[in-house]
Parts: structure tokens; sequence; C-alpha cells
């Protein structure tokens, strides 16, 4: 069994497209792990997990900005993030999020709106949509800009969805996702994410290509699994969705810090004699 896996406190190799390309659970392979980073501090959290995929999500929209969805940003804004994350000089691979309208207009506005994430730090990029981003993938194949692809419950379609729906739940449209996955698998896509379908029809899509998936809400049949960064840690308001797993409860600790803090300035405790600077003694 091929272990791609890496022992803890080992030096990690940087992480490429070929690298995440080549992973099949099929054939042995560790699942991928991906997770979202917006800013210097997250992506280095990230990457001294092990991940193996740091994606600069335009969830920065919903978990930074405090937007409704993922359609308030624009490729100056993903552009500002992925350079904020590049700085963290990751090992795991890097991948920009594809704004809305970014590569709805033309093939060369999508190549040109691509170059900027890459200029910023990106090593790839991802896109939503199936068959009919075909062109969009071929131009930015033949530009060498590294695609992955997303099917399934695609955020920036929440409109055309009527809300945040499960997908792929009958046969006509999981015949849809399937011929979508095979389609972007052969047009090039490294990787493509799987989002809010149901296990069977992501296992089965897991099955029919040569590439890896990786799942969010898709069950565990998939090559890989995400999450977003900020749910994770629970640094998010509200119930999370049903597919994530909250590893922690960071705005509890946050929020009990910052009153602890505040408390020690109320009651003149802080600053102490050690946080203060002084001037110095008189020879």
């Amino acid at each position: 069994m091929a272990d791609t896996g890496t022992a803890p406190n080992a030096p990690r190799a940087k992480v490429t497209v070929p690298t995440i390309r080549s992973r099949k659970r099929s054939r042995g392979d560790l699942p991928l792990v991906m997770l979202t980073a917006y800013d210097t501090p997250s992506a280095r959290i990230a990457d001294a997990a092990g991940v193996d995929i740091v994606l600069v999500g335009d969830s920065v929209a919903n978990a930074v900005l405090g937007h409704a969805d993922t359609l308030q940003v624009d490729i100056g804004v993903m552009a500002h993030h992925v350079a904020a994350v590049s700085r963290a000089g990751a090992r795991a691979l890097v991948v920009g999020d594809m704004p809305w309208l970014s590569y709805h207009v033309s093939s060369e506005d999508a190549v040109r709106n691509a170059a900027l994430l890459v200029r910023a730090g990106a090593e790839a990029v991802k896109i939503e949509g199936g068959r009919a981003r075909l062109d969009v993938v071929e131009a930015l194949l033949n530009a060498e800009i590294p695609v992955m692809g997303h099917l399934g419950l695609t955020p920036q379609s929440v409109h055309a969805m009527g809300g945040y729906r499960v997908q792929a739940r009958d046969t006509a449209a999981a015949e849809a996702l399937r011929n979508d996955a095979k389609a972007l698998a052969a047009a090039g896509c490294f990787a493509m994410v799987l989002e809010g379908v149901p296990d069977v029809v992501a296992a089965g899509v897991t099955d029919e290509v040569d590439v890896p998936t990786i799942g969010i809400g898709a069950g565990a049949g998939c090559d890989g699994q995400v999450l977003v960064f900020h749910d994770l840690l629970g640094l998010r308001e509200g119930t999370p969705p049903k597919f994530v797993r909250q590893y922690a409860d960071l705005t509890s600790v946050a929020v009990a810090a910052v009153a602890t803090w505040a408390a020690d300035v109320r009651g003149g405790s802080f600053p102490s004699e050690a946080e203060t600077y002084h001037l110095p003694p008189e020879r």
C-alpha cells in the first residue's frame, strides 16, 4: 500500500499539482486533507497541522467578511486574500477560488482573472460548474494554470438552486453530475470538489473518475475531505451545517481571554510593572 502520509514532525515535501493528481484511495493512497484559509495566520496553522491543500475560498465572504453568500467578493478581494495566504510559505498546495462572474463572461476574461490569483501566489484555481465550463477549463489549462473543479452544491449558484440544497438526489440529476465529473476529468482538471450530494452518488463519481474527489457534505467515499477553517474551529455564529464536525470552540476561548484582560484593565492590574517601559536609571 502506498503510504503518502507524513510521519509526525518529519519534514514535508512541497505539495504540487501532480502530487495531488496522483492521489486516489482506490490505489491505496491516504485521503487528501483540504482546509480553507484566508490570511497568513490561518494558513500557517493549516500548514503546521499538515493539510495537503490550503483553499483560499470565496467563503471568505461568509466566514470573515460577514456576507450572507459568496457572491459579494470579486477577483480583487480574492487576490488580496491569496496573497496573504501565500506569505505563509505553506508546503501545502495553495488553491485560489475564482469568484462569481470572474470566469462567466468569456474564457479570455477567465484567464486574465486567474492570472491575478496566480501572481498573488495561487498554484491552482478552482471554478464551479460542469460541462458548461469546459471552454473555461481548456483556456486556463492552455495558459498553464491548473484547475480544480467543483460540482454538486455550488454556492455561486445559490439563487439558481433556490438556496443551499443537497443536489443530485434523483436519478437524472445524479447522472448529470456523473457526466459533468467525467467531462471535467477528461478536460484536464487535476481534482474536483463534490459538495452537498448523497454519499452513494459521490462514491460512484469517485469510482468513475481517475482524478481525486474531495468531499464536503458528500460522505466518506471521496478521495479526500475539506472543511471551512472557521467551522472546524468554532469561530462562526449559528448552527453549523450537518456535515461539519467542530473540533474546538475557539470563540468561547477568545471571548474568555478578552473578558479577563478587560477585567484586569478595569481592576488596575494591567499593565503590571513587568509590562511597562521605564526610563533608564540616572547615573
